[in-house]
C-alpha cells in the first residue's frame, strides 16, 4: 500500500524509529497524538457497557514512517467500521497517514471522523470526515472538554451515530478551561487559611526573605487524565526551595478567555500574585508571524517566565542522546515558547510505560519526573526570586568578558560591540539604580587598564601581576569531588588530577564593590595546541571550573551578565538541549540567572546561550553602517575616468596623458588583480577596460561597511545615525519599497539601484534627468546610484532635523511621489522612533536584574528587510523550524543555485558535478533557510509546503526535463549549532539525497547517483552488506562530533601549531568527520568525508547580509578556508572557491573568493573611513584592527586567497601610518605587537613574498617597540 508519487520523496523522520503496532481488529479505531487521550480512554473503557463495540487505540507518533502506516492500515484499519483521527497541527502533521486512511474509507465505506486534537476548531480537518460537520463538532466537543465522563459519553454518541445504538448520552459537560490544582492536603489548607498559617504548617528551607510564590501552568488534559506526577514533584521541590507553588491547569494560553481567567486567579486580591511563573505548556502565547508579539499577559504579570519541558520522548532516549530532544519537542517546547520570551530551563519529565492496556491493546504512558532535573529548575526559580527580592544595594553581580584568543590585546570580545565602554555604561546605570559600586572607571580604556594591571589569561601576566582574588586548591577539591564520577574521570584523564593544580588558583578580574568583572577563562586549547587535532569536544580544565565555582560560592553572585557575543560557556560539551547534570555548561554555571547582551542579527548563537545556559538575551543594535566610498588613489582613478570621458568629447589631445596616469595608478594599486586582469601595459594602442574599472569603483563606493562600534544603550548620532537609517531604509520591507528605489521611481529614472548591474550604461534620458539632480557626471548605473545615495542623505538629514525641531506637534505628512512619500513617512514615524529607543538595551537589562519580565522580539539583520527587530533591548527569538526552508528562502536559494551554475558554466564550459557548502545555524535562522534551499535546488529537489500552516511536508524531485540541467552532487558541512537546532533539516536533506541517488538517470545527468554506485561497490568490497554500503555511500552531511563545535582550526592557527596543508586538512577533517542523516546516530566516518572531499570541484560559502564581512569573524576562514585546505590537500590543487552574496535576496550574486577578499580589503580593511571609525573606540578599536589582520592571514593560510599587496597595504595603513600606529600603541600595545608578529608570520610562511627586507625590519622594530610599551604597563 506504499503510495509515493514518482516526483514525491515521501518524508520520514529519522527520529521516529520504525515500529510496527501489533493489534487485533476492532470495529472502532481511534488514533491520537496525545498521551493524555490514551490515559483517559484507558480509564473510560471500564465504564462502558459490556456490549459496547471493541475499541483499538494507537498513538500517531508511533506511525510516522510510511512502512509503519502501511502495515497498520493493512492489519487493523481496513477492518474497522469507524476510524477516528485526533490530530494536532492540521493535516500537514500526518499527510501520508491521511492519504492512506482516505483510500481505505473510499474502498471499504468506513465512517471517518477527523477532528483537531486541541482547542482550535479546524474546519479543514473536520471537512475530511464523512459525517455531517455538526455531528463531528459535537464529537470534538466531548473530547475537547475532556475527562472520563465526556470521553465515555463521546464514545456512546459515536456508536449511536454510526452503529444505531440508543445510549442517548447527555451533551458534553463543560469543564473549566482554567483552574487551581489542589495538589495535596496542605494546598487545600492554604486556600482556607491565612499566609501566617501557611508558613507555620510548611517546612520551608531557611532563607533571608519570606516564602514567595511560584505559579505553575500545565495542561488541563494532564489534570483530567491524572497525569500530574511531574507537577506534584515540582510543587514539592519548590517548597524545598522556599517557594509556595500555585499550580494552575489551563486549556491553551492562546485563548483570550483563558488569559483573562488566569490573570484573575493569579492577581486575585494579590493573594496568588506570583514572583515567578513556571510554564510547562507547549507552543507560544504570541504568534511568530506577527511583527510585534502580543505579550500582554506576561507584561502584566511582569515576572520571569520559565519554560519547563515535559518531553514527549522516553527517558532512555534522552539519556543516550547527545541531541537531548527530538525535533518535535524542539519546535513545540523550545523554539515556539521562545517567542514569548520564556527562559528555557530543563526537561523535568519523560514518558514512561505505565501499563499495556489489554482492551485497547495499546501502551498507556505517564510522564515520569526526573528528581535532579526538577530540583535544578526549582533552584533556578529560587535564585531568580532571590535576585528579585534583594534590594539593589545588596545584589552581587558577576560581569563576564570573553577573551579569545587568550591574549591581552583581545580582552572583551563582543561582535560589533564596544564591550569595555558598554560595560562602563552598565556600571553607571547600576550605580544610579542604587547598586553598591566603588570607583567606576571613567571609560572603557580605563577599565581595560584596571583589568590588565592584574593577572589575566595571557601567559605573560602569570608571573608579573598581582592576584586580586583566588580559590584555594582545597576549596576546589571539595567542589570537584561533588561532581558526578564520570565527570571527574573525564577531567582527570584530560588535565590530570586537581592535586597538580597550584595551591592557589587565580581568578582573573576586578571587584568594584558588589560587582565583579571577570575575564572568562579559555577552554584549554591554548595549553596544548595538539588538542585541535584530536579533541574537538575538549572538556574544560580545572581553572575554568574553579573560576565559575568561585563566582557562585565565594563571590556569591546573584546573577551573571555575559557582555557581548559571545562567550565559551554555552559551547562546552554536553547535550544540545535539555541538559543533564553531566553537561558542562550546567556544571560550570549551576542554577544562576544569566543575562546576555547580544547582537540582534545573530539569533543562532544567541539561541545557543538561551538553550544551553538558561540565558535571557538582551539584544543590541548593530554597529553604525555606512557607504565605503572611495579614498586615496581609488578616488584619483575615479576622477581620472571622469576626465577621460570629458576629454573624449572636449579635448582628445589630453587623452594620452590621462591614460598614462590611469595605467600608472591602476598598476600601483594592483587594481588589475581585483578584476582578474593582467598588469596594464604602458601601451597606448591597448584599450583600457574603462567601463569595467569604473563599475568596480562604483561597487566599492557603495559597499556597506561598519562605521565604528555599537555602545550598549546608545543610539548613534549625527552622520552615523543618518547613514544607519539609510542602510536600513535602502532595502525593501513590508512597509516601503526601499528608499533609493523610491527616489528612482519619483525621478522616473527607470532603473533599479539595488539589482541593476553597475556597469550598465545609462540611457540619454536617464543622463538628462540626473543632470538636473547633480553636478556629478553620470555614465553608468553605478554613477546614478551614487547620486541617489547623495539625495537619500539629504532627505534623511531633513527628516532628522524635523524631528529635532518638533516639540509636541506630530510631523507633517511628507508630500511628493507616493512611493517616496511612503518611505519618508515610514522613516519618520517608525524607523527613527525605533532607533531612538536604543536606551531600552540598558533599561531592560536592569529590569531583568530586578527580576522582571524582559519582552521578546524578533531577530535578524535590520538591513536585510527586517526593521521589525527594532527597537532593540528584547529577549529575541528565532524561527519555527518546522516551516524551513520557507517559501521565500526557497526563492532565494533557487535563484542562488541558478546563478552559481551559470557562473561556473560560463567560466569552465561545462556543468559543475560536485560542490561542498557550509551550513550555519544562525544564518538559517536569520534567512529562513536560504542555504539549505540552495543545496536542495542544486540537487534538483523542491520542498512541498502544506496549504495552511506552510510547513514543509514533503519533497518533490524535479525531472531533468524541467530542471533544464544536470543535478549537482552536494555535500554539506554543518555547524555544531545547525546540528543542534535543525535535526529536521538534516533529515530532510538526507532523504533528498537518498531519493536522488535511486533515480535511473545517466552519469552526466545525475553525478550523485553515479558517485553513490561507485562508492557502494567499494564499500561492498570492504565486506559491508549492500544495505550498509548504500547508507554509507549516500553520506552527504558532515559535521563535528556530537557535543563539539567549530572546525578545529582556530586554536591551531592561533598557536602557530601547523606546518603545511596536511596539518590544516588533518585538523579540519578530524573536526568534521561525523556523518549525519541516514545513519540514525552520528557515524565517525573520516574515510567517507575524504572521499567526498577528493571529488569536490566547488567550495561555496554564502553570506546573507552586509552588516559584517568575511574578515569580521573567524567562522568564515574556519569553515570555507578549512574545507578548501582539506580539498587541496587531498587533490593537490585548490578547488574553485566561490563566495555567495545573498545580501539582496532578490538578486543573489556569486564571486570568486579572491574577488570578495579584494572587495572587503579595499572597501573596509584599509579604508581610512573604517579605520577612523574604530579609532573612536580606543582599546576595542585596536582590537578590531588586529582581529582583521588575524582573519586575513588565516584565510590566506587555508584558502590561498590573499595577494601580497594586501599585506603591504595593511602594514602601511595600520603600522606605518604614524597617527594610526601611535593610536594602537597608546590604546592597546598588545595589538600593535600582534599585528606586526602576524605579518611577520605571513612572511615566514611564504604567504607574503613580494616584500622588502626594509619592511620586515620595520615590523621587527615595531615588535620591540610594542614590547617596551607593554613592559611599561606591567605592574610588578
Amino acid at each position: 500500500m506504499h503510495r509515493t508519487s514518482t516526483t514525491s520523496v515521501g518524508l520520514n523522520s529519522q527520529f521516529a524509529s520504525i515500529s510496527f503496532i501489533e493489534q487485533t481488529t476492532a470495529p472502532i479505531v481511534l488514533l491520537t497524538a496525545a498521551d493524555t487521550d490514551i490515559q483517559t480512554l484507558a480509564a473510560a473503557i471500564s465504564r462502558l457497557p459490556k456490549t459496547f463495540p471493541a475499541l483499538r487505540v494507537a498513538n500517531i507518533l508511533q506511525l510516522q514512517q510510511q512502512i509503519s502506516i502501511d502495515n497498520y492500515a493493512e492489519a487493523v484499519l481496513t477492518h474497522a467500521r469507524v476510524i477516528i483521527l485526533r490530530l494536532i497541527g492540521g493535516r500537514s502533521y500526518w499527510p501520508y497517514g491521511i492519504e492512506v486512511v482516505q483510500e481505505i474509507v473510499a474502498n471499504h465505506h468506513t465512517t471517518l471522523i477527523v477532528m483537531p486534537g486541541d482547542d482550535a476548531l479546524d474546519f479543514d480537518l473536520i471537512s475530511l470526515s464523512n459525517l455531517p460537520p455538526k455531528t463531528v463538532q459535537q464529537i470534538w466537543r466531548y473530547f475537547n472538554e475532556g475527562g472520563i465522563e465526556n470521553f465515555v459519553n463521546g464514545l456512546k454518541f459515536i456508536t449511536d451515530t454510526c452503529f444505531h445504538t440508543s445510549y442517548q448520552p447527555p451533551p458534553p459537560q463543560i469543564v473549566p478551561r482554567v483552574g487551581l490544582y489542589l495538589w495535596n492536603n496542605w494546598e487545600r489548607d492554604r486556600r482556607q487559611n491565612t499566609g501566617d498559617r501557611i508558613q507555620e504548617n510548611i517546612d520551608f528551607s531557611p532563607c533571608s526573605y519570606p516564602p514567595q510564590k511560584a505559579a505553575i501552568l500545565f495542561y488541563r488534559a494532564h489534570y483530567l487524565a491524572g497525569n500530574t506526577q511531574a507537577i506534584d514533584a515540582l510543587c514539592g521541590a519548590l517548597i524545598h526551595h522556599n517557594l509556595i507553588p500555585i499550580p494552575v491547569f489551563i486549556s491553551s494560553l492562546r485563548e483570550p478567555d483563558v488569559q483573562a481567567d488566569l490573570l484573575r486567579i493569579l492577581a486575585e486580591e494579590g493573594k496568588n500574585r506570583p514572583n515567578i511563573i513556571l510554564n510547562t505548556t507547549s507552543f507560544s502565547l504570541a504568534r511568530i508571524d506577527s511583527d510585534s508579539p502580543q505579550l500582554d499577559l506576561w507584561r502584566q504579570l511582569d515576572v520571569p517566565v520559565f519554560q519547563v519541558i515535559l518531553s514527549g520522548a522516553f527517558r532512555e532516549t534522552w539519556e543516550l542522546s547527545n541531541q537531548g530532544l527530538t525535533p518535535r519537542d524542539m519546535a513545540m517546547n523550545v523554539a515556539l515558547p521562545e517567542v514569548d520570551g520564556r527562559i528555557i530551563t530543563r526537561a523535568i519529565s519523560f514518558k514512561a510505560l505505565q501499563t499495556h492496556h489489554p482492551d485497547l491493546e495499546t501502551d498507556v504512558v505517564v510522564y515520569e519526573p526526573i528528581p535532579d532535573r526538577i530540583d535544578f529548575v526549582a533552584q533556578l526559580a529560587a535564585n531568580w526570586v532571590k535576585l528579585q527580592q534583594k534590594p539593589p544595594q545588596k545584589r552581587r553581580l558577576a560581569f563576564i568578558l570573553a577573551n579569545y584568543p587568550s591574549r591581552d590585546g583581545r580582552i572583551a570580545n563582543g561582535v560589533g560591540l564596544d564591550t569595555p565602554q558598554s560595560c562602563v555604561e552598565i556600571l553607571q546605570a547600576l550605580q544610579k539604580a542604587g547598586y553598591s559600586l566603588d570607583d567606576i572607571p571613567s571609560n572603557g580604556d580605563e577599565l581595560i587598564t584596571l583589568l590588565t594591571s592584574t593577572i589575566t589569561n595571557d601567559p605573560e601576566s602569570q608571573e608579573l601581576r598581582p592576584i586580586l582574588q583566588s580559590l584555594s586548591r582545597q576549596d576546589y577539591l571539595t567542589f570537584f569531588h561533588s561532581l558526578p564520577t564520570s565527570i571527574q574521570t573525564a577531567i582527570n584523564q584530560r588535565w590530570g588530577t586537581p592535586d597538580t593544580e597550584p595551591s592557589v588558583i587565580p581568578i582573573s578580574g576586578i571587584q568594584l564593590g558588589n560587582i565583579f568583572i571577570g575575564i572568562q577563562p579559555p577552554r584549554g586549547y591554548d595549553l596544548d595546541p595538539s588538542l585541535n587535532f584530536h579533541d574537538p569536544d575538549l572538556v574544560p580544565n580545572h581553572s575554568y571550573l574553579a573560576f565559575y565555582y568561585w563566582i557562585r560560592e565565594f563571590f556569591g553572585a546573584d546573577a551573571v551578565v555575559q557582555i557581548g557575543k559571545h562567550g565559551n560557556l554555552e559551547w562546552l560539551p554536553g547535550k544540545s538541549i535539555a541538559l543533564s547534570q553531566q553537561c558542562y555548561p550546567e556544571i560550570a554555571l549551576g542554577a544562576l540567572p544569566l543575562l546576555y547582551p547580544f547582537i540582534v542579527n545573530d539569533p543562532g548563537e544567541g539561541s545557543q546561550a538561551k538553550r544551553r545556559s538558561q540565558a535571557v538575551i538582551i539584544d543590541h543594535l548593530t554597529p553604525p553602517l555606512t557607504r565605503g566610498e572611495l579614498y586615496g588613489n581609488l578616488h584619483d582613478i575615479e576622477n581620472l575616468i571622469d576626465e577621460y570621458y570629458e576629454a573624449t568629447t572636449l579635448d582628445p589631445k589630453r587623452l594620452p596623458l590621462i591614460i598614462e596616469r590611469l595605467r600608472e595608478l591602476i598598476n600601483q594599486e594592483n587594481l588589475h588583480l581585483d578584476l582578474n586582469l593582467k598588469p596594464i601595459p604602458n601601451n597606448p594602442d591597448q584599450e583600457l577596460p574603462i567601463n569595467q574599472i569604473d563599475a568596480y569603483l562604483c561597487d566599492l563606493k557603495e559597499a556597506q561597511i561598519r562605521d565604528g562600534l555599537h555602545i550598549l544603550g546608545k543610539c548613534p548620532s549625527q552622520e552615523q545615525l543618518r547613514d544607519l537609517i539609510i542602510a536600513i531604509a535602502r532595502h525593501p520591507n513590508p512597509y516601503q519599497i526601499g528608499l533609493t528605489r523610491a527616489i528612482s521611481q519619483s525621478w522616473q529614472l527607470d532603473l533599479d539601484p539595488l539589482s541593476d548591474n553597475f556597469a550598465t550604461p545609462l540611457t540619454p534620458t536617464q543622463i538628462q534627468i540626473l543632470a538636473t539632480k547633480s553636478t556629478q557626471p553620470c555614465r553608468l548605473v553605478g554613477d546614478a546610484v551614487a547620486v541617489l545615495e547623495e539625495y537619500a542623505c539629504e532627505l534623511v538629514g531633513e527628516c532628522l532635523a524635523r524631528r529635532q525641531d518638533m516639540v509636541d506637534s506630530p510631523p507633517t505628512p511628507p508630500s511628493g511621489h507616493s512611493y517616496l512619500r511612503s518611505s519618508r513617512e515610514w522613516i519618520e514615524t517608525k524607523l527613527i522612533p525605533a532607533l531612538t529607543q536604543t536606551d531600552r538595551e540598558i533599561t531592560n537589562l536592569l529590569h531583568g536584574l530586578d527580576g522582571g519580565y524582559v519582552p521578546s522580539g524578533a531577530s535578524g539583520a535590520p538591513t536585510r528587510g527586517r526593521p521589525e527587530v527594532l527597537p532593540t533591548g528584547n529577549n529575541f527569538y528565532s524561527v519555527d523550524t518546522r516551516s524551513l526552508p520557507t517559501e521565500s528562502a526557497w526563492d532565494v536559494g533557487r535563484k542562488a543555485a541558478e546563478t552559481l551554475i551559470e557562473c561556473y558554466t560560463q567560466e569552465y564550459g561545462e556543468y559543475p558535478k560536485t560542490l561542498g557548502i557550509s551550513l550555519w545555524g544562525t544564518a538559517t535562522m536569520r534567512t529562513g533557510g536560504d542555504d539549505i534551499a540552495q543545496a536542495l535546488a542544486l540537487l534538483g529537489v523542491r520542498p512541498v509546503w502544506d496549504g495552511v500552516a506552510r510547513r514543509v511536508v514533503d519533497l518533490e524531485i524535479l525531472p531533468i526535463s524541467v530542471l533544464g540541467r544536470p543535478r549537482v552532487d552536494v555535500t554539506l558541512r554543518i555547524s555544531g549549532f545547525f546540528r543542534d537546532a535543525f535535526g529536521n533539516l538534516i533529515d530532510l536533506f538526507a532523504q533528498a539525497v537518498a531519493a536522488v541517488a535511486e533515480l535511473e538517470e545517466s552519469e552526466e545527468e545525475n553525478p550523485l547517483a553515479a558517485n553513490v554506485k561507485i562508492d557502494m561497490q567499494a564499500e561492498i568490497q570492504q565486506g559491508l552488506s549492500p544495505s550498509q554500503a548504500r547508507t554509507r555511500s549516500q553520506s552527504r552531511i558532515f559535521g563535528s562530533k556530537p557535543g563539539a563545535y567549530g572546525s578545529g582550526l582556530q586554536g591551531l592557527i592561533e598557536a602557530q601549531a601547523w606546518e603545511d596543508d596536511a596539518d590544516l586538512a588533518r585538523a579540519y577533517i578530524n573536526g568534521s568527520a561525523y556523518a549525519y542523516g541516514s545513519h540514525g546516530e552520528p557515524l565517525y566516518a573520516p574515510s567517507l568525508l575524504k572521499t567526498r572531499l577528493s571529488q569536490m570541484q566547488i567550495v561555496l560559502q554564502n553570506q546573507d547580509n552586509r552588516e559584517h564581512d568575511l574578515l569580521d569573524s573567524d567562522d568564515y576562514y574556519q569553515f570555507q578556508g578549512g574545507l578548501t585546505a582539506a580539498v587541496r590537500s587531498l587533490k593537490g590543487e585548490n578547488p574553485t572557491v566561490y563566495f555567495g552574496d545573498n545580501s539582496q535576496p532578490f538578486n543573489p550574486r556569486i564571486r570568486h573568493l579572491r574577488a570578495e577578499i579584494a572587495r572587503v580589503y579595499r572597501s573596509r580593511v584599509v579604508n581610512p573611513k573604517w579605520i577612523a571609525g574604530v579609532m573612536r573606540h580606543g582599546y576595542k578599536g585596536a582590537f578590531e584592527l588586529t582581529a582583521t589582520v588575524d582573519y586575513l592571514f588565516a584565510y590566506d593560510a587555508t584558502a590561498q586567497c590573499v595577494e601580497d599587496h594586501m599585506y603591504t597595504g595593511v602594514a602601511q595603513a595600520y603600522l606605518f601610518d604614524p597617527s594610526v600606529c601611535e593610536f594602537i600603541q597608546q590604546k592597546n600595545p598588545w595589538a600593535l605587537r600582534d599585528i606586526a608578529e602576524r605579518l611577520l608570520e605571513a612572511y615566514q610562511r611564504n604567504l607574503w613574498q613580494d616584500v622588502s627586507i626594509q619592511t620586515i625590519d620595520k615590523l621587527r622594530n615595531l615588535v620591540h617597540q610594542a614590547e617596551a610599551s607593554i613592559e611599561n604597563k606591567q605592574v610588578v
